[in-house]
């Protein structure tokens, strides 16, 4: 059990915490950006009054690169069930124009550089004169300000010491989840978390699992995701994990793979291939009935008579867990009990947690990117 909300089970092998635990209390002590963000008491540089004109919008936009869009992206499609608003995500080169329409629209434009090219070239596609702006950014010297100045929009600065893959709990991701419509309290967890035994024990005995595993060489973190809804929850936690890590020849490489579809493509190679991977299974339960089997279609003495999808993925999820047991294939496993602002709360914390003491524990500075830097400076050499 890691929380109510959330069933663990940690890797099989036990290995020694100590150092893990050492460097979990230097983290909780230490005045971090970071973890100030996730806390109850962090303040949101957002009005009451400029949030009141804002949440009317129906038809809203945003667009954005890496972190700065995929954790709202996450919450949206994680929790879409409880949206009543329309919202599009532009988090790559738009290739295609898209039609316009007459309706009013919100534009959110987040870069925390301001400076970023895809979203420029995004921004300057898809903002029109009839739409309103916000720009939220943690530069104040920047192309987007500049932009922001020209068109009399409102600019929202944020911490700029948060990286955007840390900020989902910022502005940055709040923001967007209150236009959704959903209470940014709910999703910072820290505060209860931090006063959970079970919640730290899992947590540091699965950072020193994690550490053995690399140490063994196994690199590739495959994520065996039962969910699809969590798809855009492990694109962000992909960003987390390998930007936060990939430096000095180290890391680890998360891969996503969507089951049960996947067990009739790569699971083979899973299972008897190469012994360089470990494992995460993820399963929510979702609450809502889904339609059983037309028993007119199907034998009567099939066991999947009367069975839901959700039951049989279920037990695809159960059955494929007791095979990787068998092989002695290292995996973790979460279970969502409910789907909700809490327990999506919940994994946002205990994946940031993870990703600062993995970063600690291989030496290397969890919250650069050096070598993207380089790219984005030989783009604009290419043009000069």
């Amino acid at each position: 059990m890691l929380t109510k909300y959330i069933y663990f089970e940690n890797f099989s092998k036990k290995k020694n915490t100590k150092k893990i635990r050492e460097n979990l209390r230097k983290l909780l002590d230490e005045n971090n950006s970071v973890i100030g963000s996730l806390k109850a008491s962090y303040k949101d540089n957002i009005s009451k009054k400029l949030f009141g004109k804002l949440k009317k919008y129906r038809n809203i936009q945003l667009i954005g690169m890496g972190g700065s869009i995929l954790g709202s992206k996450a919450i949206y499609n994680f929790l879409k069930h409880k949206i009543k608003k329309n919202f599009q995500f532009f988090d790559n080169l738009i290739s295609t124009i898209p039609n316009s329409d007459n309706k009013k629209k919100l534009n959110l434009v987040v870069s925390k550089s301001g400076n970023t090219v895809e979203t420029i070239i995004n921004s300057n596609v898809l903002i029109k004169k009839t739409n309103t702006n916000i720009f939220l950014t943690g530069n104040r010297n920047s192309y987007l300000i500049n932009l922001a100045k020209k068109l009399r929009s409102d600019v929202i600065f944020h911490n700029d010491f948060i990286g955007g893959r840390y900020s989902v709990l910022s502005e940055v991701g709040m923001l967007p989840a209150e236009l959704m419509g959903f209470d940014k309290k709910k999703f910072r967890r820290f505060n209860s978390l931090i006063k959970n035994k079970n919640f730290l024990n899992s947590l540091v005995a699965n950072v020193s699992n994690t550490i053995a595993l690399s140490n063994q060489k196994k690199f590739n973190s495959i994520i065996l995701n039962y969910d699809e809804r969590s798809l855009d929850l492990f694109h962000w936690y992909q960003q987390l994990i390998a930007e936060s890590l990939g430096k000095h020849k180290k890391g680890i490489l998360p891969i996503i793979s969507l089951l049960p579809r996947d067990n009739h493509s790569v699971m083979q190679l899973y299972l008897d291939g190469f012994r360089n991977n470990f494992f995460t299974f993820f399963y929510v339960k979702d609450e809502i009935k889904n339609k059983r089997y037309d028993t007119n279609f199907t034998s009567r003495k099939s066991k999947f008579i009367k069975k839901s999808l959700s039951e049989i993925r279920e037990a695809k999820f159960f059955a494929t867990k007791k095979v990787f047991k068998k092989k002695k294939i290292p995996f973790r496993s979460f279970y969502i009990k409910k789907r909700n602002e809490e327990s999506l709360g919940e994994l946002f914390t205990f994946f940031i947690l993870e990703t600062i003491l993995l970063g600690m524990a291989m030496k290397v500075n969890p919250y650069n990117q050096p070598s993207v830097e380089l790219i984005k400076k030989e783009t604009k050499n290419y043009f000069k």
